[in-house]
């Protein structure tokens, strides 16, 4: 018997069945691999985020989004900077996708800051090695961020937001028997908090804006042509740090540094597929430009363009149907990135996956893939995944294992802010494993997955504030890299109006040396809880975060490394159906104010309220 993916929502937006009948949802497919797949066929460990349970959490940013998704650790130093690890692993080893298009550009990582979650439909996170479908910067993992999409007829809607500064977004989109298109617009003004924690200090803020626009359109019976266009223009506020501090209130300081952050990027594909037939082509372009200046500063860019070619061939059927399909793959990338403009990257990439479903039990995927490198050493990633679901039983077990790397940055490899970069500097190496099982209990009403993962980094590229015998900041470390643990998810419909959730991470990373690694969490623990009231046109919900064993540097003195308080948040949301279109919604963020930090020195937001009208028509 198959498990149906995502049995249970954790947070329910609208009423739910009665208690003795199981929750299914539509069948979902993660974009994860050369084509997309069903979450129930797809071996590696994943979550996907739906817009309703992102919103009913009263969540209002992509970060504080993932904050308790398994095996992902997020930290902030300061709302305007924010890094995600996967599995213990570093930032600019997870891969961050808007629409599938990279949302960094010049080979290096995504920091997010006021990606908003208005409009987004949902977000799949995978975990563990990606390079094979996603390339050298998905060593560890991808977070791939969906947009509303056009629904067949014609739609639109908008939200407004005040608390702690403003927002607003709207949406519109149509579709029809041979395409559609789909406009999402928002807008936010968050006067945001002090990052330095100092009494009387000035708020340090976020003003964002962003606009997406995607359509599609079938020439002929087998030949469909499509583009999506995303831009967000950012201004936001930071603080300094001081390298002459002696305690960790000295460390960040109360200043008025300002930057200027762009986002473009866009995607043009035409797929060429006769329904029925054996054999799909789709031939795209993607291009991701980001700038930004500080404080007036030198205004850096960086640029990745990609050419990429899929096939797909249904070895017993129709591709879109067959049980057994071999695709492959092409890619030509460039980077380029004006740190330094006459070292710009060029890569050419060759993929080939296989995919088989057998007896309605198992499924198998097997991807490899070349990339053939200008500058750095040619590299060979590969990726097998597996998932069985027990005959008579609602168990599946799913495995996974790969290999994954990550080139050096321009950053480290020419250096910029003052230090020096290694032009010596070798590719990180990532290999890895994970096996989990996902079971249902209490006739359907509940759902757990729990998950052991391994993996081992070679050749960590790591920084030192003060040069090296060879005069640079930047080396590999000799020796290996471990991180293992274990990530939970749970889920469970007590009643018809009453959900619950949970996960946890458990997670050990070292260096090579046996020492900590840091913003790495020990423990993360998310507790959910959802009550629907008034016939389901009301609801209300609260979150728990708990974080313990999370390490930093201190960036002054001894450089040493120090334990960070273990804390714990709570936030609470709730919204009313005023009338079939128009809902109230309300949150409260850190209800109990609690005075925590995520990277050393870095102060975090106390206590505050917003309150929400959301319309659709």
């Amino acid at each position: 018997m198959r498990i149906h993916a995502l049995l249970l929502s954790t947070l329910l937006p609208a009423a739910a069945t009665a208690q003795d009948v199981p929750i299914i949802l539509e069948t979902i497919t993660l974009d994860a691999g050369l084509s997309p797949i069903e979450v129930q066929a797809y071996g590696r460990a994943n979550t996907v985020l739906t817009a309703e349970e992102i919103s009913s959490k009263g969540v209002r940013n992509v970060q504080d989004a993932l904050r308790a998704v398994p095996g992902l650790a997020v930290s902030s130093s300061g709302a305007s900077n924010t890094q995600l690890r996967i599995r213990g692993a570093e930032g600019n080893h997870t891969l961050i996708l808007i629409d599938g298009v990279r949302a960094a550009a010049g080979d290096s990582e995504y920091f997010l800051s006021g990606l908003d979650i208005a409009n987004i439909d949902r977000i799949e996170v995978l975990r563990g090695p990606q390079s094979v479908f996603f390339g050298a910067d998905a060593s560890a993992g991808v977070v791939n961020i969906i947009t509303r999409q056009p629904a067949t007829g014609s739609e639109a809607g908008g939200a407004v937001e005040i608390g702690n500064g403003w927002a607003a977004s709207a949406y519109a989109s149509t579709r029809g028997d041979r395409g559609g298109v789909a406009l999402n617009l928002s807008a936010r003004d968050d006067k945001g908090y002090d990052h330095s924690g100092t009494p009387g200090g000035e708020a340090d803020g976020i003003r964002r804006k962003a606009v997406s626009l995607s359509f599609d359109h079938r020439l002929t019976e087998a030949l469909t042509a499509g583009v999506m266009l995303r831009r967000a223009d950012e201004e936001y506020d930071y603080d300094d740090e001081s390298w002459t501090a002696s305690t960790a209130g000295e460390y960040v300081v109360d200043a008025a540094g300002q930057a200027d952050r762009d986002e473009t990027a866009g995607q043009v594909w035409l797929e060429i597929g006769q329904p029925g037939g054996r054999l799909s082509h789709r031939l795209s372009y993607d291009r991701t430009d980001f700038a930004l200046s500080q404080s007036n500063g030198t205004r850096t860019e960086a640029r990745t363009d990609i050419w990429k070619y899929r096939g797909i061939f249904g070895l017993d059927g129709a591709y879109d149907t067959a049980r057994q399909t071999l695709s492959i793959g092409a890619e030509r990338r460039r980077d380029e990135n004006s740190i330094t403009t006459s070292q710009n990257r060029r890569s050419n990439s060759a993929i080939i996956e296989y995919r088989g479903s057998f007896a309605d039990a198992l499924d198998l995927q097997l991807g490899l893939r070349h990339d053939d490198n200008e500058i750095f050493k040619d590299a060979t990633t590969w990726s097998l995944g597996l998932s069985y679901a027990l005959p008579n039983a609602p168990v599946r077990i799913h495995a996974s294992a790969g290999t994954g790397v990550v080139n050096p940055t321009y950053s480290e490899q020419f250096g910029g802010f003052g230090y020096i970069g290694n032009p010596d500097l070798k590719p990180e190496e990532n290999r890895g494993f994970d096996i989990g099982v996902e079971t249902e209990f209490l006739g359907g009403r509940g759902l757990i997955d729990v998950t052991y993962f391994h993996e081992k980094l070679e050749n960590e590229i790591s920084f030192n504030g003060l040069p090296l015998p060879d005069g640079t900041n930047y080396l590999n470390l000799s020796g290996t890299s471990t991180r293992r643990g274990v990530e939970m998810a749970a889920q469970l419909q007590a009643s018809d109006r009453l959900s619950f959730g949970a996960s946890y991470t458990y997670l050990d990373a070292k260096a090579p040396d046996g020492q900590v690694e840091t913003r790495r969490p020990r423990h993360t623990l998310g507790l959910t809880a959802a009550y629907l009231f008034a016939e389901g046109r009301g609801s209300v919900s609260g979150e728990l975060l708990h974080v313990a064993g999370n390490y930093d540097t201190q960036f002054f003195g001894s450089f040493a490394t120090e334990e960070l308080d273990d804390y714990t948040l709570v936030n609470v949301a709730g919204g009313y159906d005023l009338t079939e279109r128009v809902r109230l919604t309300g949150r409260v963020k850190n209800l109990f104010d609690a005075d925590y930090t995520e990277v050393f020195g870095y102060a975090t937001q106390g206590r505050t309220a917003y309150l929400g009208l959301e319309a659709r028509w």
